[in-house]
């Protein structure tokens, strides 16, 4: 999508050494800005990012997979991944995960495989931007990986908060594991580059 590769563009050109990105917040009201910019196809959307702090275009970015009607990872394989991840056998986990990826509806998996590249890219600068991959998944795995209400095990209305709390975390960290595991696996297939580059030219998209 054209909002992905804008933002991601952007901060590759300015903001790989600066400490803390994607987890420092940006201004509220610069990130809405420049989601409704790119809302509404603005040509000039590209002055407004070179004149914004970076920390908000890291905010856009990681507001549009979070607005997503549905998440990256998709409703419907978000309990396949989770049950992956913690498969013992290392040879295994690695056939079912990258089997579930390639599952994934192509558009989806062409996005991931760029964001992916990205924060790779992001985690090599960590002596300076504090970000290690560690870090860029405990950011990001939750935003792409969300299990729908009826998948989630949070209970709606659980008899000890306690109970939610603990739920939740085992969640989240569940969501983290995933991403990390693809951050930190040196091969992944990748789709045709040519449909790559058509995905990632349309400015709708």
């Amino acid at each position: 999508p054209y909002i992905v590769r804008q933002c991601v563009e952007e901060i590759e050109r300015r903001g790989m050494e600066e400490v803390g990105i994607y987890r420092v917040s940006g201004v509220a009201t610069d990130i809405q800005a420049l989601k409704a910019a790119f809302d509404i196809n603005n040509k000039d959307v590209s002055i407004t990012m070179s004149e914004m702090d970076v920390n908000a275009i890291a905010g856009t970015l990681k507001l549009y997979f979070r607005e997503l009607p549905e998440p990256l990872f998709t409703d419907e394989l978000y309990p396949n991944f989770a049950e992956g991840i913690v498969l013992s056998d290392p040879v295994a986990k690695e056939s079912c995960m990258l089997n579930l990826l390639l599952s994934l509806p192509e558009p989806n998996l062409v996005t991931f495989l760029f964001l992916l590249d990205h924060l790779k890219r992001v985690a090599e600068k960590e002596n300076i931007n504090k970000m290690s991959l560690h870090n860029l998944a405990t950011v990001f795995g939750p935003t792409l990986l969300r299990p729908s209400e009826k998948d989630s095990k949070i209970p709606a209305n659980p008899m000890h908060p306690m109970a939610m709390t603990d739920s939740w975390s085992l969640e989240v960290m569940s969501q983290v594991q995933v991403l990390l595991y693809f951050l930190q696996l040196e091969t992944i297939p990748t789709p045709d580059s040519k449909r790559q580059s058509i995905l990632f030219s349309t400015e709708g998209g």
